[in-house]
């Protein structure tokens, strides 16, 4: 008595291995045209920056150097992620103007200070 072993179909297996790779390659495709459309539209988007004037641009906290450093970078960076953290670097480095008012009083020997009275009160009774 011989047994033989079952014949196992191979064209199935080779049939989903093909349809696993081109889907694999049709989604590198998909995901390059994106990139590719992304790069596209921010650099469109830094370019109508690059149209306003001097005044306008300070307004958003930008200057035109700051427009060529993010035109120096590869195209496929984005140019207005510069853009924002530059104006955010302006913004956060403004100076609060302080309140006028008497001074402090100085430091006690235990490195305590008081707080300023001078402040108006938040509510009025």
């Amino acid at each position: 008595m011989t047994t033989r072993s079952p014949v196992v179909p191979v064209l199935p297996v080779a049939f989903s291995t093909a349809l696993r790779a081109s889907l694999a390659a049709l989604a590198l495709v998909t995901h390059w045209l994106k990139t590719l459309g992304r790069a596209r539209r921010h650099r469109r988007d830094a370019m109508k920056l690059a149209g306003l004037d001097r005044r306008m641009l300070a307004d958003l906290g930008v200057t035109h150097a700051d427009l060529r450093d993010a035109f120096s970078t590869s195209f496929w960076e984005d140019p207005t992620a510069l853009l924002r953290e530059r104006a955010i670097e302006r913004r956060l480095s403004r100076s609060v103007p302080s309140l006028p008012g008497p001074k402090h009083e100085p430091e006690v020997e235990t490195g305590f200070r008081r707080p300023a009275t001078d402040r108006p009160a938040r509510r009025t009774l």
